[in-house]
């Protein structure tokens, strides 16, 4: 029979041990002895662990110096003292960086991140993580000598995520104010140190964390901290002195944090902070019995990720902007015996306008300027210039050999010092028509240079994801 049918002997052979092995594979239990994990059997306790954690603000602090302050260098918050990016004082700065190339006076060494720092009498004021403590430190050095003075801070457990840090202190003759990448706010003496209060939005106001951590830089209104916290209130008001709650906004409609900062402007004589968030754009009352109001708001332009802050215009236009292909819109405010109206004039993708990704745009002479986003199409990355009143209206560019990426940039002596992604630093004079680089030099080795520059006493500030340095340019 064997001989015979082999074929036929074989194939049944195959055909049974086939279906033996179908049939083990199909009983087997391969996870029969593991335990189903449940809510409850690791004994935790309801809610999120990040949100639990006590966080201690202002614990730790370290003195290493004193110094007298330096009177005329300052540079207080978020784009200056006038929120607009430019530099006002009357110092003659280079044209050039010289046969030697850039001025370094001093680096140091941060923890991984985009803190920018500002500056008040001589002293830079910067928020950074050190990951070996893991602690958020407000540091403090000297301008001139990049020596450190003092440093104060709290323990927090943060994982990179694109960086660390990414806020720029608010500082004025005694405060220092600063948000964290997890949302703790710190109010200190600005000379030594001193911690006054804290504020924990996460868990104070449930604010969710955005992506990338905080990129919120906090206000300063005199003595007065205004922080958007995206939670149980849109805004909030506090007394640096006491640290007591001043006025708080609603937030019926459960709008977000974003990586956008509030910026005042005033109408008619009517002082309002305004503020993107995630959920829409608004206008809160500043001043006078109804401080914390809603003035005015709109959730037309609507991105899922915003980080430019809004650019006051003038005649109560503002210019608003995000990434990610949301582009950018143009608005209209108008009052009428105290009620407030917004209207969206223009609404456009990257393609057809002035719009950014990251950087908030600076406006002068009735001009705004800006990089625009890579996905702008040809002129993708450069720097551009479009009229105040039609922003999809390109005037300028800076052409195709010279595009920055998204690093920041800054007007100062009646130029722009701008800043790519490398480390390199563009020296340009812009006109409304023209872009006319003046020189340009690799300042650090470095990679993702994004925190916005300081200039202030004929100094800049500057600085890549892991350090920071200090430059002298002054025009000889």
């Amino acid at each position: 029979m064997f001989k015979k049918y082999p074929a036929r002997y074989v194939l049944l052979v195959f055909v049974v041990s086939a279906l033996a092995i179908f049939i083990w594979w199909f009983i087997y239990d391969p996870v029969k002895t593991f335990t189903v994990s449940v809510p409850g059997m690791d004994n935790r306790k309801k809610g999120d662990i990040s949100t639990r954690e006590a966080v201690k603000i202002g614990a730790e602090f370290k003195f290493f110096k004193s110094m007298e302050d330096l009177p005329g260098t300052s540079w207080t918050r978020f784009r200056g003292a006038d929120f607009d990016n430019i530099s006002k004082e009357k110092i003659r700065l280079i044209d050039r960086w010289g046969e030697k190339g850039p001025h370094i006076l001093w680096k140091v060494p941060l923890g991984e991140g985009h803190a920018a720092p500002a500056v008040y009498n001589g002293k830079v004021y910067l928020l950074d993580y050190d990951e070996s403590s893991k602690t958020d430190q407000l540091r403090c050095f000297s301008l001139i000598t990049g020596a450190e003075l003092w440093r104060r801070g709290y323990y927090i457990h943060l994982k990179r995520n694109h960086g660390l840090s990414r806020t720029i202190p608010a500082v004025n003759e005694k405060f220092v104010l600063t948000i964290g990448p997890r949302c703790q706010v710190m109010c200190v003496n600005r000379t030594n140190g001193d911690f006054l209060w804290g504020m924990d939005l996460e868990k104070e106001y449930k604010t969710e964390i955005p992506f990338w951590y905080t990129g919120q830089c906090p206000m300063l209104d005199r003595d007065t901290a205004i922080i958007a916290t995206g939670g149980k209130a849109l805004l909030v008001a506090v007394d640096c002195n006491s640290g007591k709650k001043l006025w708080e906004t609603p937030n019926p409609k459960g709008w977000k944090m974003s990586h956008s900062s509030v910026m005042p402007m005033t109408l008619n004589g009517k002082k309002m902070y305004i503020y993107i968030a995630i959920g829409g754009v608004c206008g809160i009352s500043a001043a006078g019995a109804d401080r914390g109001k809603v003035l005015w708001e709109t959730g037309e332009f609507a991105p899922s990720v915003v980080a430019p802050s809004p650019v006051i215009l003038d005649n109560g236009k503002i210019f608003v902007s995000a990434g990610y292909g949301a582009g950018s819109a143009l608005l209209q405010i108008t009052s009428n015996a105290g009620n407030y109206r917004v209207e969206v004039l223009q609404m456009f993708k990257p393609q057809e306008g002035l719009a950014s990704e990251q950087q908030t745009p600076i406006f002068s002479d009735g001009y705004i300027y800006g990089i625009l986003p890579k996905d702008a199409g040809g002129l993708r990355n450069q720097l551009v210039c479009c009229k105040a009143g039609d922003c999809k209206k390109i005037v300028m560019n800076s052409g195709k050999t010279d595009r920055f990426g998204l690093g920041p940039y800054i007007m100062a002596d009646g130029k722009f010092f701008i800043l790519n992604d490398d480390g390199e630093m563009t020296i340009a004079r812009v006109t409304n028509s023209r872009f006319t680089v003046l020189d340009k030099a690799r300042i650090i080795e470095g990679q993702d240079s994004w925190g916005p520059i300081a200039i202030t006493g004929g100094y800049l500030l500057m600085r890549d994801s892991k350090q920071m340095v200090c430059l002298d340019i002054k025009a000889q």
